[in-house]
């Protein structure tokens, strides 16, 4: 349709009634119980662990399955690691379609991700490192901001930056030219900009990653996304004092694929200026080809061991 790559084939209204997907080899799962539902949590979880838990949060449309790589990298390390999925996406319990778009907040998701690090830190005795991408990352600056959590450290990956993220949403556009048209033929369904997988991989990932394995990637997105997470975080909504104020180390890792389209390299740089006007200990690292799912994409393990290296320095 004109290179409109317009399908409704991938688009959802209806919560999946399929059973939860099995886990990697060596990874485990717990069920938070909440007022509204079960969270999922992903765990590996090493016999001789050292140093403090890794949480992670994923991002819009993604789900805790999306760190099953890195969870397993470094569980061989020796490192905790637990990832929550916060609602309506993963096996977590899934909000209707109306309810899931148009009435789930930020705040709503950052309660799910406060549950996941009061858990791992009742469950470990210490605290934990914040791990977030994309929207989670922006949801992991919030939640410390708004002082509902603490860490030991913060780990931003293709993450949504605390100053806004109007210029993240232009680079889509200018990925994507027939975005706006493709959502009013979609009926503004939240899924539109990744309807079909040839967007899918325009926007997640780096040119090396096969174009055989977007489809099974596509299948395990969430079904429906809720507006007001990536809408609210188009400002400013937290400062990097603020932030810093809970991370005890005031260490801060800011990684991205060196091909993200969206969190662009240009995006990524101006993230760490912002917090190095704040505090020394700020690491910036760029993952050579991976896309925006550098944690899915075929050089995974480069970004893993970035990450423990980090990790190492806390």
């Amino acid at each position: 349709m004109f290179g409109l790559t317009f399908s409704y084939k991938y688009l959802h209204f209806l919560r999946s009634a399929q059973p939860a997907e099995p886990v990697f080899p060596g990874l485990h799962r717990y069920w938070l119980e909440t007022p509204r539902g079960p969270l999922e949590l992903l765990a590996a979880e090493p016999d001789q662990a050292q140093g403090p838990a890794i949480v992670f949060c994923h991002g819009g449309m993604g789900g805790a399955w999306v760190w099953q790589e890195y969870m397993t990298y470094l569980k061989s390390k020796g490192v905790r690691c637990y990832a929550i999925s916060l609602r309506g996406h993963g096996d977590s319990w899934c909000p209707h379609f109306l309810r899931m778009v148009y009435g789930t907040t930020r705040t709503d998701l950052e309660s799910d991700l406060v549950t996941a690090v009061n858990w791992v830190e009742k469950h470990t005795g210490d605290e934990v490192v914040l791990v977030g991408h994309s929207s989670g990352g922006g949801l992991s600056q919030a939640v410390l901001g708004a002082g509902k959590v603490q860490a030991r450290g913060l780990a931003l990956l293709g993450a949504v930056p605390a100053f806004g993220s109007t210029g993240v949403y232009l680079n889509w556009a200018r990925l994507d030219p027939w975005f706006s048209l493709r959502m009013l033929f979609h009926f503004w369904h939240p899924n539109s900009p990744l309807s079909h997988p040839r967007l899918t991989y325009a926007a997640f990932f780096g040119p090396s990653f096969p174009e055989d394995r977007v489809l099974a990637f596509q299948h395990r997105m969430s079904r429906f996304e809720s507006f007001w997470w990536p809408i609210s975080m188009m400002r400013p909504f937290a400062k990097a004092s603020q932030i810093l104020a809970k991370v005890s180390s005031r260490s801060v890792l800011v990684m991205a694929g060196s091909e993200d389209a969206l969190m662009t390299p240009d995006v990524t740089r101006a993230t760490a200026a912002f917090y190095r006007a704040e505090s020394k200990e700020v690491q910036l690292e760029f993952v050579e080809g991976a896309g925006h799912h550098l944690q899915n994409d075929v050089q995974w393990t480069d970004g893993a061991q970035r990450l423990f290296m980090w990790y190492q320095t806390l």
